[in-house]
């Protein structure tokens, strides 16, 4: 018997994504849609939206140094609302400084509970490697503060089963008892992968692409990235994680679309 895992796929709300998401990802599907500085969190929005009334359950991230005031934020939650999302994830954001009121997702996450009185779900991030920017114990210490508001954890792009077992333990240890959504990276090349990956601060897990030991020619098929194996181990994993969240770098076309069967569903990476 084969073990299924409640799946997310993360998107980048670039102008031809929609399209491609209705040609390759059934409606019904969850989704989440990034909030990237150059594309700003008006993009994440729309695309929201467009995604939910099109059948989807979207997930739109809200990257607080990048949200100008309170007033904008009410806006955006009054228009997701409308359109029937009923979760958010929220984040610092990757803005060098911050466009209004909020530096920190914490704030953000207080305003969120005060104007949709609670209603609406929060996600946080938690990073198994630890931040490029901040030491663990910052993190865990802000998780910690922040959880009272929050609906769930999704890690960072992680490429080791027992690191992330390792977090979510952390985690339960420490008091934080949200479920955790294990981020892993979907089909894409190698090269992209490594470039990603650096720039967000994956670290000792990911050191295997740049090898050609018998680990590497197993997580790589013609030069692409396979989670076959990772999701192998997560699926097996006790107490159980909330479900893979799955960073799909725009290539819907090449992934799993509503759960993921380890050792079967997995073949579209």
């Amino acid at each position: 018997m084969t073990n299924q895992m409640p799946l997310r796929l993360e998107i980048i709300p670039t102008d031809s994504i929609i399209p491609k998401v209705q040609a390759h990802v059934p409606a019904g599907s969850t989704l989440t849609v990034t909030c990237l500085p150059h594309h700003g969190v008006g993009a994440t929005v729309r695309a929201s939206v467009q995604l939910a009334q099109l059948g989807y359950k979207v997930i739109p991230h809200l990257a607080a140094r990048s949200i100008e005031s309170r007033v904008q934020l009410a806006g955006m939650l009054r228009d997701c609302e409308a359109a029937g999302i009923t979760e958010v994830f929220a984040i610092g954001g990757d803005a060098p400084e911050a466009a209004g009121p909020y530096g920190t997702s914490s704030r953000l996450m207080e305003d969120i509970a005060d104007l949709t009185g609670g209603a609406m779900a929060i996600g946080v991030a938690g990073y198994p490697e630890g931040h490029p920017k901040h030491n663990e114990l910052t993190m865990l210490d802000a998780l910690l503060e922040k959880q009272h508001l929050a609906s769930n954890v999704v890690t960072q792009m992680c490429f080791s089963a027992p690191r992330i077992g390792w977090y979510a333990e952390l985690l339960r240890r420490e008091g934080v008892d949200l479920p955790v959504w294990a981020g892993v990276a979907g089909a894409v090349p190698r090269a992209k992968l490594v470039s990603l990956a650096a720039k967000i601060g994956v670290g000792p897990s990911l050191k295997f692409l740049s090898r050609k030991g018998p680990l590497a020619r197993r997580l790589l098929n013609a030069g692409s990235y396979s989670s076959r194996s990772l999701v192998s181990e997560l699926a097996a994993m006790e107490p159980a994680l909330a479900g893979i969240h799955l960073y799909t770098f725009n290539n819907v076309e090449t992934q799993p679309a509503t759960n993921w069967t380890a050792g079967e569903g997995a073949k579209a990476s």
